[in-house]
């Protein structure tokens, strides 16, 4: 299930990047319950945290990796373990533009039991596409203030 959405940010990168990377930003706009590292790398490359996230009654737990880095302009990471979902892909990237920032935010879930998993995507798309743009609602506000 891919799902991709964009806002524009009357803000520069450097007040949208921390966030995206600071935990304790990234609690203010994203549903997550815990949000942490899990080593002593807290940026960068291949940094490893992990997070819960309740998804309709359940209580979703992933490990994941940062798989780009990109100071002010992209991030993105990959699960690596976790339960309920077969993988979880996110990405966000930064492009600067004359009002500001144009915010792209794209999402892959891959969700277990082949035929059944792949309906059940289709239905959970709409709640998807419904948080990923209340996310991005929320980090337009906070760069914005």
């Amino acid at each position: 299930m891919r799902i991709h959405k964009s806002i524009n940010i009357a803000a520069p990168a450097n007040k949208i990047w921390p966030l995206l990377v600071d935990p304790q930003n990234i609690l203010r706009w994203c549903p997550v319950e815990t949000i942490r590292y899990t080593s002593q790398q807290h940026s960068g490359l291949y940094t490893p945290f992990y997070f819960e996230e309740r998804v309709i009654g359940h209580l979703l737990k992933m490990n994941f990796v940062v798989t780009e880095w990109i100071l002010n302009e992209s991030v993105a990471f990959k699960m690596t373990s976790g339960n309920i979902v077969k993988g979880y892909e996110q990405r966000y990237t930064i492009q600067s533009i004359p009002s500001g920032s144009h915010f792209i935010c794209y999402e892959d879930v891959k969700l277990p039991y082949g035929i059944l998993g792949r309906a059940a995507g289709l239905l959970r798309r709409f709640t998807s596409k419904a948080r990923l743009e209340t996310m991005l609602g929320k980090i337009q506000v906070l760069a914005e203030s």
